[in-house]
Parts: structure tokens; C-alpha cells; sequence
């Protein structure tokens, strides 16, 4: 049986950026699928807001192509009622009494503000919610990352939104954590007397985490050169799966209980800076190659700047200097135009000490428990058991295959769904907290430093392929190597 959708407060959602990609492509629908459960009062608003100048029918008349293909029409009808929209420039004094106007109409709704726009800006559009009014009550704030470039950065747009929005008003979203996955790994973890007593370095040999996209840059690139994969994806995303997998048992699943310990990883995370960037990670960047059958550009081509020397794939071994992570690598890699679309934690476990086996029946593999976050979400628990028949002892490493799709029958809601009603909840659990975003930053700035100070341009992969080389001599070295169901 399915859990019976939990009802909100009426609110208002304001996303800036609202004819942006994001807004498009996960917001709006996230927005409409909680529509279609019954989880939106009919009262709450949804309003777009940009600088385009459109008016309530037009923006509806966009989001309707948008949609139209993933539902029926009479619903998505009935849902673009409840979406408005009003042409604002967060830098421009005109149209703001209007639309603070607009939204001081609902004084009882829970305020939140998307803020699906360029970090630059969200300075002034957080000055001007204050200037208006509009931080007061039930008001909150989503911030998209990258939050900022580096600490430095980061702790301007922090310092400048805090001065209108306190902490706990405040969301910092990474919608990785609101994947289905990441939080069945606090399940799997805690929920079961199986896995914790073994989540230690005395029987966990190594951890992957891996996020590996076939797409190019896409009509993303002018933001993505500016940002790289290190910015884009390992500060945020991967550290924070990093930390999910790594922390210690919380005393509950209150929000502060949560971010407090992973937090402690990213204090405990051992330095790579210029001493040891070199043998720690690698950085790449993906030519003209075959992607899922079809012959694809390079990074420079598909940008229209050969000489970019922004990275599109990092590979690297972090370690934690603690005592239940002590000596267990993590291995983190991503990048675009890679050979399959995955994102997964691999967790390795220590061979048995002794086999009694003969080298006729076959090699002992190492137990393995990975957990997809996609595509089809699930998780698997590789194990050695014997292959049935008669004949002899033969060794099979063989999963345990839980796919949440076909266990549960029904599929999953996306991370934004969630994320967007805990915001209108006020439950930040699955949210950043300011030093978690500036423990981040102190651990991936030195690396991206070094980097900057080695000269040295990223090392070229062919699209299609697992990335560089260099990744593989990486785990290798260790005498590892990467996982990957697809082979």
C-alpha cells in the first residue's frame, strides 16, 4: 500500500526564473503531479516570475506546451488556474509595488521563493522581498546551487540574504537528498540491525560514488564554463551523498540532528590541495565521440570556445579522518557525454579472510551493496551463493535486486515533489545548512586551486567512454576498479 498524501497550508510559490529550463522542466511539473495527488489547496498560487514580458495567459499558454505531453488536458487546466505570472527585473524598481501588492493579497499563505536564477542575483532579488515587506510571517527562501564560486563568494551571497531571511527561513536546496535512494540509505542504514554493526573500516573496504550523464553541456554552457564539474556537481551533489553514506547514527531524524552530523564528515574530510591534487584527483574534458549510438561534438565545439579549460569530468580519492572511516577510500567521480546515464553509491565490502573453497569452484567476490538513484531506483546486495544443479560446487555472484518501481508499484515521485512541499512545511532536514555550504567550500576550494596553479589543461576523453585514463590508473592503483552493472 501506498502512504496517503499529507495536506499542506495554502501558500504561494514565487519562482524567479520562472521561464527558465528549471522551472520548466522540474518545478512546474513537480508542482503539477502534487496537483494531481490532491496536496495543493486550491487556494495556493504558483507564480511565475521573469523578465519576459508576459501576462497570466501567455505564461499558462507556455507552461501548457511544456506539459501537455505528460498529463490530460483537462487537469493541467484546472492546475493553471492556480499559475500566475509577473514580468520583474531584480534589478529594476518597476513592477515590484504591484507585485508585492499581489502577494500581500494572501496574508495568511505560506510565502516561498524560488530563487532559479544566477547566483548573482540572489542579492537583489533577497534585498528587495525585504525592502517590501514580503520576509515577514510564513516567508521562506530556496536558494539553487552553486551558491557562489568559492567561500569567498559564497559567504557574500550568505552574509547579504541573511540580513533579510534568518537561518530558519532559509533552504538551500540539493535535490539529490530528496531522491527516493538517499533517504532509504537512512533506512537501510538505521532501520536495519543488519548494515550498521558492518559500516565501519573493519569491514568496508571502499565506497564509489558515481554520477555519470551521456548529455553534453546543452544550451547549459555559458553557465557551465563559468562553474566546471568540481563546482557543479562534487561541492554539492556528491559531497552531500558522501556525507549521507559516512555520518554517524543522528540521535533522530530532527532536522539540526541530521545536518550536525554531516557535518562532522566535512570537517573530517582529509585535505587535497597542490601537495597532493595530482595523485588524488583528475580532471577531464570530453571530445568528439559516439553517445548513445550518435556521433556528438567535443566540449569546445559544443560550446564554440576550443581554448575552455573547464573541466567536464573529475574523478578523485577522498578519505575521512575518523575513526569508524579510518583507511576506507571514497572514490567520486562524474562528468557528461560519459558512457551510461547513472548516478549510484557502491559500497565494497572486505573479502572474507579465508575461502574453503577449491580454485575449481570458482573466485569469492567481494559482497557489494549498491543503491541506484537513477535511473530505476533500487538497490542491490551482491552476494556469492552456489550455482543450483548437480555437478560439482560452482561459486555465483549473483544480486539481490529490489527495483522501488516494481516492489512498491508505483513509480517514484521526483526530488523536487518533496523538496517543494517540505519548504512549504518549514522541514529543512533535507536541506543545507549555512556551514554545511561553507565546510564544502573550505574542502573543494584548495582543489580547484591547485588545479588553477598547475597549468596543466584537462585531460582529453573521447564522448562515449568512461572518462580519461588517468580515472582508471586512480583506482587501480589500489588495486580497485570502478563499478559498473552496465558491463
Amino acid at each position: 500500500m501506498t502512504a496517503s498524501p499529507q495536506t499542506v497550508e495554502p501558500f504561494d510559490l514565487v519562482i524567479f526564473g520562472g521561464t527558465g529550463d528549471l522551472a520548466a522542466r522540474k518545478l512546474l511539473p513537480a508542482l503539477f503531479h502534487r496537483f494531481l495527488d490532491h496536496q495543493l489547496p486550491p487556494s495556493s498560487r504558483i507564480v511565475g516570475v521573469a523578465r519576459e514580458a508576459l501576462d497570466d495567459a501567455g505564461y499558462r499558454a507556455q507552461l501548457r506546451e511544456a506539459l501537455i505531453a505528460i498529463c490530460d488536458a483537462r487537469q493541467l487546466d484546472e492546475f493553471l488556474q492556480q499559475v500566475f505570472y509577473r514580468p520583474l527585473d531584480a534589478r529594476k524598481d518597476e513592477g515590484w509595488d504591484d507585485f508585492a501588492a499581489f502577494i500581500g493579497a494572501e496574508p495568511d499563505h505560506v510565502r516561498v521563493f524560488y530563487l532559479s536564477t544566477s547566483p548573482e542575483l540572489f542579492v537583489d532579488i533577497c534585498k528587495r522581498l525585504g525592502h517590501y515587506g514580503l520576509n515577514q510571517g510564513k516567508s521562506r527562501v530556496v536558494l539553487e546551487k552553486p551558491i557562489g564560486r568559492d567561500l569567498d563568494s559564497a559567504n557574500r551571497i550568505n552574509d547579504a540574504v541573511g540580513q533579510v531571511f534568518d537561518e530558519t527561513q532559509t533552504f538551500r536546496i540539493d535535490h539529490y537528498l530528496g531522491k527516493e535512494t538517499v533517504q532509504n540509505l537512512l533506512v537501510l542504514r538505521f532501520g536495519n540491525a543488519l548494515f550498521e554493526p558492518l559500516w565501519n573500516s573493519a569491514h568496508i573496504d571502499h565506497v564509489q560514488i558515481t554520477v555519470a550523464e551521456t548529455l553534453g553541456v546543452g544550451h547549459r554552457g555559458a553557465y557551465y564554463d563559468r562553474a566546471g564539474a568540481l563546482r557543479d556537481m562534487v561541492q554539492n551533489h556528491m559531497l552531500q551523498l558522501l556525507c549521507m553514506v559516512a555520518m554517524e547514527p543522528p540521535s533522530s531524524l530532527a532536522p539540526d540532528a541530521v545536518r550536525d552530523e554531516k557535518l562532522k564528515v566535512l570537517h573530517s574530510l582529509k585535505p587535497i590541495d597542490a601537495g597532493n591534487a595530482g595523485q588524488l584527483t583528475v580532471r577531464g574534458q570530453y571530445r568528439a565521440g559516439v553517445a548513445e549510438g550518435a556521433s556528438v561534438p567535443g566540449y569546445g565545439e559544443e560550446l564554440g570556445n576550443a581554448k575552455s579549460d573547464t573541466e567536464t569530468f573529475v574523478a578523485l580519492k577522498a578519505e575521512i579522518g575518523n575513526w569508524r572511516w579510518a583507511g576506507v577510500p571514497f572514490y567520486l567521480r562524474t562528468g557528461k557525454r560519459l558512457a551510461h546515464r547513472v548516478s549510484e553509491i557502491a559500497v565494497t565490502f572486505k573479502p572474507v579472510p579465508h575461502s574453503i573453497f577449491d580454485a575449481a569452484s570458482g573466485s569469492l567476490t567481494q559482497n557489494r551493496l549498491v543503491l541506484r538513484l537513477q535511473p530505476d531506483e533500487g538497490v542491490k546486495l551482491w552476494l556469492t551463493i552456489k550455482h543450483p544443479g548437480p555437478g560439482g560446487l560452482r561459486l555465483r555472484h549473483v544480486p539481490l535486486d529490489m527495483s522501488f518501481a516494481e516492489a512498491f508499484g508505483v513509480s517514484q515521485p521526483d526530488a523536487y515533489e518533496r523538496l517543494l512541499l517540505d519548504v512549504v512545511r518549514g522541514n529543512p532536514t533535507l536541506f543545507m545548512r549555512r556551514d554545511e555550504v561553507e565546510a564544502a567550500w573550505r574542502w573543494a576550494g584548495p582543489i580547484l586551486a591547485a588545479w588553477s596553479d598547475s597549468g596543466e589543461a584537462p585531460r582529453p576523453y573521447a564522448a562515449g567512454s568512461w572518462g580519461p585514463s588517468a580515472s582508471v590508473a586512480l583506482i587501480e592503483r589500489d588495486g580497485r576498479t570502478w563499478h559498473d552493472d552496465n558491463e
